[in-house]
């Protein structure tokens, strides 16, 4: 392992979801690229989406980073993906103290707790409408809790008119705290959301103007020199190994339907000589025959159902390698390899058979949080007996599920869940979408 110096980093956070972090970090990531700098993107905690978003802003891969599911070496090999670039901006995930109860590999799973480790000030973008002066309380709470965390400043965000501003920026100087920019209250900076979050990237009709008008608002609101002054970091850090690939040749599926993977896992498998061999199910694209494992990552096969049932050529392929081959799915890869889906109308749709599970989103039911799993049987690329960290976030109901359990499965506190996967032959397939193996 080598020291490195990374470039200095911010954490764009907020007290709670909803407060319009993620299009000021699109439209962050997007100014500072236009001024000519590198710009290192990351996302704190278990998001497959938002990864997609930085990518389109700042023409750079984002990764995740996640205390409570990865070692303090995946961290930093992690981190260490920003060598070389100007300075890195990374977003947080719920509320800046949000974690769970029970520690993890490395914390609780926070922003705060990836702040700290890397250095990184945090920039807090309060929602202040519905109040004036009382939003520094809120804001000096929030920098008070943990007074060990670097604390940048506060972004305003929908401000109601200058009167507004001034009542505000009064509790602001009273508190002592900074304030980066006043962005006025405007309807149109939302992105389009389904119940998972927002859309995935490539849905968006035009983001990338979308992502220019970010840019531009901020601009006009931010002090964008007085951001950039407040990035810093810890001085170095010691870079680890990624993760190391399942296989040689690994036919993965990416579509509309599937795309959920995790950037870090991805790169590893690259940077250690795999071959990745993409392909479609919607467009009936049979895997790569010639691959040593079929991946399917989560997605949104409830949306594409009828194209997926229809899809003969990719389902023979698929049911061609199982015979010799292993084969796994998460999540939405896991209900496309089971024997049925049946969709919020109601309507059943036949899926690959590769194993008995049959899952319904006619009666929706709320799956969320961490998941830390005890292989009971063998998965690509780790042995019976081994830990995996996870996390699961799905509305589909378990109607059958007749295969010997892949997994003991509980949540972040130890407590057992009923989604431990399963396995038949070649084929395995899990709810939960795989971080990190523990280390040994």
């Amino acid at each position: 392992m080598t020291d490195m110096i990374l470039p200095p980093g911010l954490m764009i956070s907020a007290p709670a979801s909803g407060t319009g972090k993620t299009t000021v970090m699109l439209g962050l990531l997007r100014a500072l690229a236009e001024d000519g700098l590198t710009v290192q993107p990351f996302k704190s905690g278990p998001d497959y989406i938002d990864p997609a978003f930085h990518l389109a802003a700042a023409g750079r891969s984002s990764f995740n980073l996640d205390t409570w599911a990865m070692a303090p070496d995946l961290l930093t090999a992690i981190a260490g993906e920003a060598a070389g670039a100007d300075i890195v901006v990374a977003e947080g995930s719920m509320g800046l103290y949000d974690g769970v109860a029970t520690r993890g590999l490395t914390g609780m799973g926070s922003s705060a707790e990836t702040a700290r480790r890397m250095g990184w000030p945090v920039v807090l973008v309060l929602d202040v409408g519905g109040q004036a002066q009382s939003a520094a309380a809120t804001a000096l709470g929030f920098r008070n809790y943990a007074p060990d965390l670097p604390f940048a400043g506060v972004i305003l965000n929908r401000c109601a008119s200058p009167r507004h501003e001034r009542l505000i920026r009064l509790g602001m100087e009273r508190a002592g705290l900074p304030v980066l920019g006043v962005l006025p209250r405007r309807g149109d900076l939302t992105l389009p959301e389904r119940h998972l979050g927002l859309i995935q990237a490539v849905e968006h009709p035009d983001l990338d103007a979308a992502i220019a008008g970010y840019a531009t608002f901020l601009r006009e609101h931010v002090d964008l020199e007085a951001i950039r002054a407040a990035a810093a970091c810890n001085a170095g850090v010691a870079a680890g190994p990624l993760p190391v690939p399942p296989a040689q040749r690994i036919a993965l599926a990416r579509d509309a339907a599937f795309s959920f993977t995790y950037p870090h896992l991805l790169e590893g498998w690259h940077r250690a000589g795999a071959e990745i061999l993409p392909f479609s199910p919607l467009a009936d694209e049979a895997p790569a025959p010639d691959a040593d494992l079929v991946w399917l990552p989560g997605g949104y096969p409830e949306l594409h159902a009828g194209p997926l049932a229809a899809a003969q050529t990719y389902r023979a392929g698929l049911r061609k390698h199982a015979e010799t081959k292993p084969v796994h799915g998460e999540c939405g890869g896991y209900m496309a390899l089971g024997e049925a889906l049946i969709d919020k109308n109601g309507t059943r749709h036949e899926m690959a058979g590769l194993l008995g599970l049959v899952t319904s989103y006619e009666k929706r039911k709320f799956h969320l949080g961490y998941r830390r799993a005890h292989l009971q049987a063998p998965m690509p690329g780790h042995a019976p007996g081994a830990a995996l960290r996870g996390h699961e976030f799905h509305y589909s109901t378990i109607l059958a599920q007749p295969d010997a359990p892949l997994a003991q499965v509980a949540d972040a506190d130890g407590n057992p869940v009923p989604e431990t996967g399963s396995h038949r032959g070649h084929v395995t397939g899990t709810f939960f979408h795989m971080i990190a193996g523990e280390p040994e």
